[in-house]
């Protein structure tokens, strides 16, 4: 029994420190020219949908009042489709480590900037998501939503 105890206490400690294990990771492949250091690590498909979700929200989109004219609804759904269109084209691995290494080396004051530097606060939402904020709260922060994916901790969200 002491050693079904021992091992579920070990099994614990391992998934609680699973995820900053993947910091360090992603902190590596930051460090790194290549681009395709982070493919492993990311969450295109996913980074994708939260931000054409948050666009979205933010352009008044999401709202359920019907179009009055035909010519109007068609230019709405045509501008709708290009840009998703522009998502697929922008968002790629390459914005992903522009967007991170801007978000690092805003919230540090170290040079050159990493990304365990510039974490403040790194915390589980629930048993397979993660949120790492990067700077202090209020000062234009930047957060990083992690989701479990098998046994890799991915990037699924950056919110500015």
């Amino acid at each position: 029994m002491r050693f079904l105890v021992s091992l579920l206490l070990v099994f614990i400690l391992v998934f609680l420190f699973w995820p900053f294990y993947h910091i360090y990771r992603l902190d590596d492949a930051l460090g790194r020219p290549d681009p395709a250091a982070l493919e492993s690590l990311v969450d295109l498909a996913a980074l994708r949908e939260h931000t054409k979700e948050r666009l979205v929200w933010a352009l008044g989109l999401q709202g359920s009042a019907p179009v009055a004219a035909e010519p109007m609804r068609w230019l709405q759904q045509g501008l709708q489709r290009a840009g998703e269109a522009a998502l697929e084209d922008t968002i790629d691995i390459g914005w992903v480590q522009g967007q991170l290494r801007d978000a690092v080396a805003a919230a540090t004051e170290r040079r050159p900037a990493y990304l365990l530097a510039a974490v403040d606060f790194a915390m589980f939402e629930s048993w397979d998501r993660f949120l790492i904020r990067l700077g202090r709260l209020g000062y234009g922060e930047t957060h990083i939503r992690l989701r479990l994916d098998g046994l890799t901790w991915k990037v699924t969200d950056i919110i500015h």
